[in-house]
């Protein structure tokens, strides 16, 4: 059975490896491990797929002379450890040190990552973890504090530029046999759509030259890949997005600060990435009625109803229609006046809420039903705001602890403005009322 292409092309030393110079180059972490040679530190991986990182694991253990055990968090349980440390232990006794590579480490719970940490500690094995989301949130601490953590990029488009070329160009491993070429266009749409996955890209890249091989059998040359040929072997275009992971915590930050920062056109490609990604329109519409409270607020009080009607809008109408619905809001609060006075407020309010407890609502403010509570004074003295000039009284609303407590300071920013002038006032005439203590 002959492997994927992507298999095949697995760089098999370190000076093979394009686009992680950082940490392979001359005078570079790698570089330096592996010149130093054994015992090799436990290591941590840590980047988007395709990159590398199973790659370099099995270098590592080609040039440290170990015996190379993998296993995947997501397919193996307790037992495939047990017996990976089984192993380890019979290559101690043959004088043979172990490399235990776990793809997707971070799909193992507490007690798995547990379970390593005294054969890392005594020297059993070296680990290596590959990992796609950060480690500081998905691996233990003990064994974060026993591995070094190394990061790599995502390849460029000169890297995987590179890869595709060795690719069309290698005989032994690649398709350099086949009589294939490339065009430009069909070049740049396959790089593009790799988004810095070389596994991407060459399963991309594979099935094109079938396709290509399947439309000219018995030919002398084997044709050239086209774009239509690419956009065939593509199927879909689907960004790669993790709803779980990073990457989705990524994007909304993104989309959330572009409208904070009142970048319409930056709002408008981050809901692009997240709707092509298949994002739920849903938990975007939620995020944007937050965003309308917490950061525009009554600088522009319309932008919760604008929210809320594309909300109605997407639910009437579905995807795709409904989404220009939620691309209009969205410019909307991008563009809108911000202002975060009502988020801060409630959140002093809020603390002195849980600081000060339950303190007693003031007694002329408060509801009297019966006769028992107006006896016992509930309501009395009570100003009845519209009896007054302009409809406002000094009298105090807040418990005797708090009465001088100011939560609101609205800006001058957007409808804010009238609602300062307009406070501003209240509060110095109330000011001025107000008994001397």
């Amino acid at each position: 059975m002959i492997a994927p292409l992507a298999q095949r092309m697995r760089p098999k030393a370190l000076e093979e490896v394009v686009g992680q110079e950082h940490l392979i180059g001359k005078g570079k972490i790698l570089s330096i491990i592996l010149e130093k040679g054994p015992p090799i530190p436990s290591l941590i991986l840590w980047g988007p797929p395709g990159t590398g990182k199973t790659t370099i694991a099995q270098i590592i253990s080609k040039v440290a002379h170990s015996e190379f055990i993998q296993i995947s968090a997501v397919l193996s349980g307790v037992k495939d450890i047990r017996d990976a440390i089984e192993i380890a232990k019979k290559n101690r006794e043959r004088h043979i040190h172990t490399i235990l590579f776990i793809d997707e480490i971070h799909r193992f719970n507490k007690s798995q990552q547990d379970a390593f940490l005294p054969h890392m500690e005594e020297g059993l094995i070296t680990l290596i973890g590959a990992t796609t989301e950060n480690p500081s949130f998905e691996i233990i601490p003990p064994l974060l504090s026993r591995a070094k953590v190394l990061v790599l990029k995502p390849l460029s488009q000169e890297a995987l530029d590179t890869i595709l070329s060795r690719a069309l160009q290698d005989a032994e491993r690649g398709l350099g046999g086949l009589g294939l070429t490339i065009s430009d266009q069909a070049r740049s749409l396959m790089i593009s759509h790799a988004q810095g996955d070389a596994r991407s890209l060459l399963n991309t890249l594979e099935v094109a030259a079938n396709i290509v091989l399947e439309s000219r059998p018995g030919a002398a040359e084997g044709g050239e890949i086209t774009v239509n040929i690419v956009e065939t072997a593509l199927q879909e275009k689907s960004l790669r997005y993790d709803k779980s992971g990073e990457e989705h915590f990524n994007l909304i930050s993104a989309f959330h600060k572009s409208m904070r920062g009142s970048d319409p056109d930056a709002t408008l490609y981050w809901l692009a990435r997240m709707i092509e990604s298949g994002e739920d329109p849903h938990y975007i519409l939620r995020r944007m009625v937050r965003f309308a409270s917490e950061d525009v607020g009554n600088a522009d009080p319309s932008a919760l109803s604008i929210v809320i009607s594309a909300l109605k809008a997407y639910d009437f109408l579905g995807s795709p229609e409904g989404e220009l619905a939620i691309a209009q809001a969205a410019v909307y609060l991008a563009t809108a006046p911000k202002s975060n006075s009502i988020y801060k407020a409630f959140g002093d309010a809020l603390k002195d809420a849980k600081k000060y407890g339950s303190l007693p609502v003031p007694l002329h403010i408060r509801n009297a039903p019966t006769r028992l509570m107006r006896q016992l004074g509930y309501g009395k003295g009570y100003k009845y705001p519209h009896d007054f000039k302009d409809a406002t009284v000094y009298q105090d609303y807040l418990p005797h602890e708090l009465r001088e407590r100011l939560y609101y300071f609205p800006t001058t920013r957007g409808f804010e403005r009238l609602i300062k002038e307009r406070l501003d006032k209240w509060r110095r005439l109330k000011q001025a009322k107000r008994p001397k203590v």
